[in-house]
C-alpha cells in the first residue's frame, strides 16, 4: 500500500482536502521515517530555490529514507543551475502557428502544474518540460533565439501563485496523486508496483499484447500491480518498485537510459542496463565467448576494406561469409556475402557508420535453438526454423517481413550440450532474462548471440508451459523485491 505525503513550507496555503496528508518540513524532519511504515511518496512543495534550503533538505532526506520524492535532488540542482545561467534553456522546434505567437523581444510565460498547463497550444511543450525537469510547479519563458525557439525553465513556489492559480494547482495535485501515483482508487492493493516498458508503435516488439496481458495477470497473483508504460513516462519511473523492459533495447537509446535511471532509483530491473550494454554489442560477446571458452563460430573483427583487409579475410574464411554490425537485434545488421566484390561493397557500406565490423564463418542449419534463461535457469526452449527461401529465421529483406516456423519444447527434451552452452554464455552476462541463440551441427554447438530482452509471445514461447512461463518470471521479480526489502 502506498502513502503520499505533501510537505510544504506553509501547509495552510493548500485547500483542505481529506485525500491529502499535508505536513510541514519540521514535521517531516522530526516524525519520519516511522517503524513499519508503508511505501511512502513525497511531493515536496517547500522552497527549493536556494542550496541547503529546507526544500533541498526535504528531497535529500526523502532519498536517504528511500521515499519516492518529487522533485528529487538532481532536478532541484538542474533547475537551480539553469536559473544561474542566463543562456541555459531548451532549444526546440515549434509548429509555425506557435512560432507566430512569439514576437521578437517578447516573452510568453506559461505556468505548468505537474506537466499540465491550461493553455492548449502549449500543452505538449509543458509535458516535455515536466518530463525533463519533473517538479510540481514550473514556469516556462518562451522567446525567440537565433537558432530557433528557447524555453527557459525555472522552478516556482506555492507562495508565488495567485488565488486562481492555487485553485488550479490543487486540482492538478489531486489528479496527479489519484491517477499518476495511484493514491486511493478502487484497485486491489498489491505489495509492489511494476512498470512494463512497451512501445505501442513498435512493429515487432519482444512481447505481443496477449503476452503482456498474461504478464500482468501473473504479476497480480504474486502481489505485484503491473501496468504498461511508454518512454514518455521516463521521469515518473521512481514511483515504481520494478521495471520490466518489453521494448527492443539498444545502447544509444532511451531503453538503456531508462534502465540505468531505474537502477539508480533502486528499482528491480529486468533487463538491467549492464545486460543491455553487454548483449547489444556483438564485439563484447565475441571477446567474452572467446575468453570464457563458450563454443561459438569463428569470428574476426576488421576495421578496414583495403585489399590487405580483404586478403586477410579470404585467408581466414571461405565464402559465403557473414558480416555483422556491432549492434543489432532480431537478425538486423547481419549480412551474407558470396564473393570478394560483395565483401568489399558491404564492408565499405558498413564502415561508414561503424568503426568495427565482425566477420564470421557461415554455417547453415535448418533451425536455430533459442533457450530462454532466467537467473541462470533454463525456463523455455524453442526451435526457430529458417524463413522460407532464406538463411535466417527472419527475412527483413522481403517485401513483407517474414519468419520461419517454430517448435516449443520442454527444456528436458533439449540436448544437454545445448543447455550447457546456453547457461555458460549467460553466466558471463548477468542474472537477467536472456534468449540464447545456438546452432547445432551433429554433436557440435555454437552460441550465436545472447539477447537481453528475448521474444516471449503468446502461443509461441509459452506454447509448452502456458501461464506457468509468465508466473516463473513474475516470481523472480517478487523474490528480488522481497530480497531488496530485507536488505533495507
Amino acid at each position: 500500500m502506498n502513502k503520499t505525503i505533501i510537505v510544504a513550507d506553509k501547509a495552510n496555503l493548500l485547500l483542505d482536502d481529506s485525500e491529502l496528508t499535508v505536513i510541514s518540513f519540521e514535521s517531516y524532519l522530526a516524525d519520519y521515517p516511522k517503524l513499519n511504515e508503508p511505501k511512502t511518496r513525497i511531493i515536496n512543495l517547500c522552497d527549493t530555490e536556494h542550496y541547503l534550503s529546507c526544500g533541498y533538505y526535504c528531497s535529500l532526506l526523502a532519498e536517504a529514507r528511500r521515499h519516492k520524492v518529487l522533485p528529487n535532488v538532481s532536478t532541484i540542482n538542474d533547475l537551480r543551475d539553469m536559473s544561474n545561467d542566463s543562456l541555459a534553456g531548451i532549444l526546440v522546434t515549434l509548429p509555425s502557428e506557435q512560432i507566430g505567437q512569439v514576437v521578437d523581444g517578447n516573452i510568453i510565460e506559461i505556468m505548468v502544474f505537474f506537466g499540465w498547463t491550461e493553455q492548449e497550444d502549449w500543452k505538449k511543450i509543458a509535458r516535455q518540460a515536466f518530463e525533463k525537469y519533473p517538479s510540481p510547479i514550473l514556469t516556462l519563458s518562451i522567446s525567440k533565439d537565433p537558432n530557433g525557439m528557447r524555453i527557459q525553465v525555472r522552478r516556482s513556489g506555492l507562495s508565488q501563485l495567485n488565488d486562481d492559480q492555487q485553485k488550479q494547482f490543487q486540482e492538478r495535485l489531486l489528479t496527479f496523486t489519484r491517477n499518476v501515483w495511484r493514491h486511493g482508487g478502487s484497485q486491489r492493493r498489491q505489495r509492489w508496483d511494476l512498470a512494463i516498458l512497451v512501445n505501442p508503435d513498435e512493429t515487432h516488439p519482444p512481447s505481443d499484447k496477449d503476452a503482456i496481458k498474461q504478464f500482468i495477470k501473473a504479476a497480480a497473483k504474486e502481489g505485484i500491480h503491473a501496468e504498461t508504460v511508454s518512454a514518455v513516462r521516463f521521469s515518473q519511473i521512481a514511483q515504481y518498485d520494478a521495471l520490466f523492459i518489453r521494448e527492443t533495447t539498444a545502447i544509444d537509446h532511451h531503453t538503456y537510459r531508462l534502465a540505468r535511471k531505474a537502477e539508480q532509483e533502486g528499482l528491480v530491473v529486468i533487463d538491467d542496463y549492464t545486460s543491455i550494454l553487454r548483449c547489444c554489442n556483438k564485439v563484447f560477446l565475441h571477446d567474452a565467448f572467446s575468453y570464457n571458452k563458450v563454443p561459438s563460430l569463428k569470428t574476426k573483427v576488421v576495421i578496414g576494406s583495403t585489399d590487405k583487409d580483404l586478403d586477410y579475410i579470404e585467408q581466414e574464411f571461405s565464402y559465403p561469409i557473414v558480416l555483422k554490425m556491432p549492434e543489432g537485434s532480431f537478425s538486423k545488421g547481419v549480412f551474407k556475402v558470396e564473393d570478394r566484390s560483395e565483401l568489399k561493397n558491404k564492408l565499405d557500406d558498413l564502415l561508414c557508420s561503424t568503426a568495427l565490423v565482425l566477420v564470421q564463418e557461415f554455417l547453415y542449419t535448418d533451425f536455430d535453438w533459442r533457450i530462454g534463461v532466467l537467473n541462470g535457469r533454463a525456463i523455455y526452449a524453442c526451435r526457430y526454423h529458417m524463413a522460407r527461401k532464406h538463411w535466417q529465421i527472419y527475412n527483413h529483406g522481403a517485401k513483407r517481413f517474414s519468419s520461419g516456423g517454430f517448435e516449443t519444447l520442454p527444456t528436458f527434451e533439449v540436448p544437454k550440450i545445448v543447455l550447457d552452452a546456453a547457461l555458460s554464455a549467460c553466466s558471463i552476462i548477468g542474472r537477467g532474462l536472456y534468449g540464447v541463440d545456438i546452432k547445432q551441427k551433429g554433436n557440435q554447438v555454437y552460441v550465436i548471440e545472447v539477447n537481453d530482452n528475448p521474444s516471449i509471445d503468446h502461443k509461441v514461447e509459452d506454447a509448452y508451459l502456458g501461464n506457468e512461463l509468465y508466473k516463473i518470471i513474475m516470481q523472480e521479480f517478487a523474490h528480488r523485491l522481497e530480497q531488496r526489502g530485507r536488505e533495507k
